[in-house]
């Protein structure tokens, strides 16, 4: 019985500290609810996971590729550049989402590398 209880201790601690993790990873990922319901108002989950390829590319791989500031993604978010993912169909521009919107939007994409989500420095 002693010989089976400690296995069956490490085991039970392997599965909490697993799925604790991934839940942290999960937490980290997982867009907070009002950005959420900003991606579903303006159908950008039907192109764009937050980790995953769907049609265009994860939000994680837009934050990680060429660390953009909030405000460049919102000038991508209203003119693509096709360009800048090769492989990956063109997206359609998304005029219709507001400013304000899309700059939230922005702002997590960009946390999602762990920058931060300060504004983009004017030029003088």
């Amino acid at each position: 019985m002693k010989k089976m209880l400690i296995p069956m201790a490490g085991l039970v601690a392997a599965i909490v500290l697993g799925t604790s993790t991934n839940s942290s990873a999960q937490a980290k990922t997982e867009p907070p609810a009002e950005v959420k319901a900003l991606l579903e108002k303006h159908i950008c989950l039907t192109c764009h996971k937050v980790s995953e390829r769907l049609v265009g590319p994860a939000y994680t791989e837009v934050a990680k590729k060429k660390k953009y500031k909030a405000e460049q993604i919102v000038e991508l978010i209203y003119k693509p550049k096709p360009e800048n993912w090769p492989g990956y169909p063109a997206m359609a521009p998304m005029t219709q989402v507001p400013k304000e919107d899309a700059l939230k939007i922005a702002k997590w994409i960009v946390s999602l590398n762990g920058g931060a989500a300060k504004p983009a420095k004017k030029k003088a």
